[in-house]
């Protein structure tokens, strides 16, 4: 009996799923790796209910991992295209044309 309420001591709060993040992310910087994200996301609160407990904290773990590789992405390629279009648009100004 103690061992069971120690186990739901422990497993009384669930991982944090990253659904809201994955999410902004998907929409703002990169989607292909976004959506992976949010099937990763959708599976926690599910496996977690579902008294899957390792499971659950790994796909979050995984949502996390997806999201955060999706922001860094999408953040390099969007200061990438900035910076080439300004390049662009500074050689069009230049007197050596």
């Amino acid at each position: 009996m103690n061992q069971s309420s120690s186990e739901y001591q422990y497993h009384s709060l669930p991982p944090k799923t990253w659904l809201v993040e994955s999410i902004v992310v998907t929409l703002c910087c990169c989607m292909p790796l976004g959506l992976v994200g949010i099937i990763n996301a959708a599976k926690v609160e599910t496996l977690y209910n579902g008294g899957q407990y390792a499971e659950a904290t790994h796909a979050s773990e995984e949502a996390r991992k997806w999201t955060l590789i999706a922001l860094v992405l999408g953040l390099v390629s969007q200061f990438g295209y900035c910076a080439l279009n300004f390049s662009n648009l500074t050689g069009a100004f230049s007197p050596f044309n």
